[in-house]
């Protein structure tokens, strides 16, 4: 059975699964759409928000930023775990006592005022819809190489997938769906990286093998790669980061905006109490720990293999390795896996020197010395995960498996991103503020026609990202924090916070952040409208775009307490309200307006 044929038995049996799920779990109701109905088990609750979590960044992008970075991007890490720590512990189990759908349905009743629901709508869409862009970013990258489309038509695929089981199944359908491709996703991430790990170490468990010894070489694995990529001129893979306060910001950042995403926090008002809620947290941090452990040694094991696909000499190499970069690959004899990867165009190979080979190095140092004009290959970091297993010559049937789980991976956060946009105009939007008389069918509908929307415009975008995967959704988090998550804390723990404050430090957080994003990434994304170039040399302070969600965040605590200090103070009901939410003893079901 040829490769082709494996993926599509692999990826057509999981999306045959997704869909029977939606249909069987197909929602009846508005409840159903939004929450799931309330019932759902605190496990699969916790199953389900893992893979609504993990998305194509984590899958697909954060290993390959990894690969590429070394520790300087281990903040991704770093942000994105102690955020859920976060959401668990400060949000979650407050936001189910207050029983409402929605986290504009939270901000709008807290600070008494539709004024603050828009703002919080607006926030949500904005962020949301960001974030979607990245999964389909990711989704179309796995698409193109899998079923051996163009990275357009892979998006287009995955925007199809999505409709067909997000917007009949909402929640309902979404919540096991999820629980499905969460089996998916954490199969196809496990089963490569133990066979790599024993592979290059000898050490079946990845997390371990990264730091035991390089078999080949008989030296440990990291002190191996560090020689190899500083051969080639590239940083260290274990160097320590000069801008200190860049890499806190950042990680503060994608903290903030973990805890502020509204398709996670949704998730929580589908359990039946409060303590669910948080055995949910804490099942879904289990869930999510068995990913996030082994994307170290994934990541790092991938830079090995594809520096030593290129620099055959180095694999076996402990002293010389200037002498073994003098003879990389010829291009003719390039292995298939790269070939298979060139014709989806996130391969280039440009021979600079016209000698036949590939010279892949840190043109930014001059090794004319060599022979070198120019760094002739270009890989796109978001393919490491999906092509280490090819890399690494690994079984047909494993190569489909990653396939079936990197498209797995950016469905399952589309669809639970979909929903959240989705829920904010049918249900805060149009039920709560334009039209509260509306039918529940008629409210059905708004939401499903709006979910469409939000898919087409995601897949609009998808087709022209700012940035890699993870890089796209750093930018979401970021909105989200700057937003929503300072809103959220307010509510919760502060009974002098009233509606001008918060309304004024959404607004102040929200427009900050994107402006600063805009300057350098131009403006709502298009290329080319960027005032300033997006290199660290621009930089204010040397906060790059992707870290000044934190900043944003405390303007927007800082406008926030500081408008509500010289106005009103809020009626006594939502002072009572903000003291019983902080005591979650118990909640009752979710309701609706």
């Amino acid at each position: 059975m040829s490769q082709f044929a494996i993926n599509l038995l692999f990826v057509g049996s999981s999306f045959a699964l997704y869909i029977g799920i939606a249909i069987w779990a197909r929602a009846g109701s508005t409840k159903d759409f939004y929450v799931a109905g309330g019932g759902v088990h605190p496990i699969t609750n916790g199953m389900a928000t893992a893979a609504d979590w993990m998305s194509a960044a984590s899958f697909i992008s954060m290993a390959g930023l990894l690969a590429s970075g070394g520790y300087a991007n281990s903040t991704f890490l770093m942000g994105w775990t102690g955020g859920y720590v976060i959401l668990a512990m400060l949000l979650a189990p407050y936001l189910r006592k207050f029983g409402k759908f929605t986290v504009p349905d939270f901000i709008g009743d807290r600070f008494y005022s539709n004024t603050a629901r828009l703002v919080a709508i607006v926030c949500l869409i904005i962020a949301s819809v960001t974030y979607v862009i990245g999964q389909m970013t990711g989704a179309g990258v796995a698409f193109s190489r899998f079923l051996e489309v163009s990275n357009t038509w892979g998006i287009w695929l995955a925007a199809l997938i999505v409709f067909l089981y997000a917007v009949f199944g909402g929640m309902k359908g979404i919540t096991y769906t999820q629980v499905a491709q969460y089996v998916v996703l954490i199969v196809a991430y496990t089963i490569p990286a133990v066979f790599i790990a024993m592979q290059l170490t000898g050490n079946p468990i990845p997390m371990f093998g990264m730091f035991s010894t390089h078999t080949e070489s008989g030296v440990p694995l990291l002190e191996k790669l560090d020689s190899v990529v500083s051969a080639l001129g590239f940083q260290d893979y274990t160097a320590d980061v000069d801008n200190k306060l860049n890499m806190v910001l950042f990680t503060l950042s994608l903290m903030v905006g973990t805890a502020g995403l509204p398709h996670v926090i949704i998730r929580f008002f589908t359990v039946p109490k409060v303590a669910d809620a948080r055995w949910s947290a804490g099942w879904a941090l289990v869930f999510i720990a068995l990913l996030y452990l082994t994307a170290p040694a994934v990541g790092s094991m991938a830079r090995l293999n594809l520096m030593t696909t290129v620099y055959p000499e180095m694999g076996g190499q402990v002293e010389n390795y200037e002498e073994a970069a003098q003879t990389p690959i010829l291009y003719e004899e390039r292995p298939e896996w790269f070939r298979t990867w060139e014709d989806t165009g996130l391969i280039t190979y440009n021979d600079i020197n016209n000698d036949g080979r590939i010279q892949f190095y840190n043109d930014a140092v001059d090794y004319t010395d060599r022979g070198w004009e120019g760094n002739e290959l270009s890989v796109n970091n978001d393919i490491l995960v999906l092509a280490n297993p090819e890399i690494a010559n690994l079984p047909g049937w494993v190569i489909g498996l990653i396939a079936a789980g990197g498209i797995a991976a950016a469905l399952s956060t589309a669809a639970g991103l979909l929903l959240a946009i989705s829920s904010a105009i049918s249900h805060d939007l149009i039920k709560t503020m334009i039209n509260p008389k509306i039918s529940e069918k008629g409210e059905m509908l708004a939401a499903r026609i709006s979910m469409g929307g939000a898919i087409l415009l995601a897949t609009y975008l998808g087709l022209n990202p700012p940035g890699f995967a993870a890089q796209t959704v750093a930018l979401a988090f970021g909105i989200a924090g700057a937003s929503l998550f300072p809103a959220l804390m307010m509510g919760i723990f502060s009974k002098r916070m009233n509606n001008s404050g918060a309304i004024a430090g959404m607004l102040a957080g929200l427009i900050s952040t994107l402006l600063y994003i805009f300057t350098y990434l131009g403006w709502f994304f298009v290329s080319g409208t960027n005032m300033l170039a997006n290199t660290p040399d621009n930089w204010f302070l040397g906060i790059s775009p992707l870290s000044f969600g934190a900043v944003g965040a405390m303007i927007n605590f800082a406008v926030a307490f500081a408008v509500s200090s010289v106005t009103k103070a809020p009626p006594q009901e939502i002072q009572d309200l903000v003291e019983s939410v902080r005591y979650p003893k118990g909640a009752g079901m979710a309701i609706d307006h």
